[in-house]
């Protein structure tokens, strides 16, 4: 089943985690695409660096909480550490959307539930995948237009 998975760093080496995170992926499922690394401001939260973004297209079989797992397991791998939220972090890795997958469950809400604010992984994932649909919300180009 088709994931998409934004990944985000903003302290540390934040192109050597993420290029660590996608070798990690890479072990673990099938990296079909990885978008250009896209240098942004932060959302929310205190005042921190600007972060790096990307968005990776995975194949996996996995049970959607079993990915999310992998996904906290490599973010921990990497020195993440959950201690604020929006706060600055080593990685981030955001299960974005899981083939046709829809889940309003406490551990994992899917699609990602702001994923159609964020230009930081509607972006990179267009680059990708110029004709994607982001479930319940519609075609990324479209949402993009709308942000603009």
């Amino acid at each position: 089943m088709k994931a998409v998975i934004a990944l985000g760093a903003n302290i540390g080496n934040p192109k050597e985690q993420m290029d660590l995170a996608v070798a990690l992926l890479r072990e673990a499922t099938e990296v079909t695409a990885v978008s250009s690394y896209y240098s942004t401001k932060p959302v929310g939260g205190p005042e921190q660096p600007d972060f790096l973004n990307a968005v990776c297209l995975l194949e996996s079989e996995l049970p959607a909480l079993d990915l999310l797992s992998l996904l906290h397991g490599i973010e921990k791998s990497l020195g993440r550490e959950r201690t604020e939220k929006w706060g600055p972090r080593t990685i981030d890795l955001d299960l974005i959307q899981y083939g046709s997958l829809l889940s309003k469950a406490d551990e994992l809400e899917l699609p990602h539930p702001r994923a159609h604010e964020r230009r930081f992984v509607l972006e990179p994932w267009h680059e990708i995948e110029p004709d994607a649909v982001l479930l319940t919300q519609g075609k990324i180009s479209d949402l993009l237009a709308q942000l603009s």
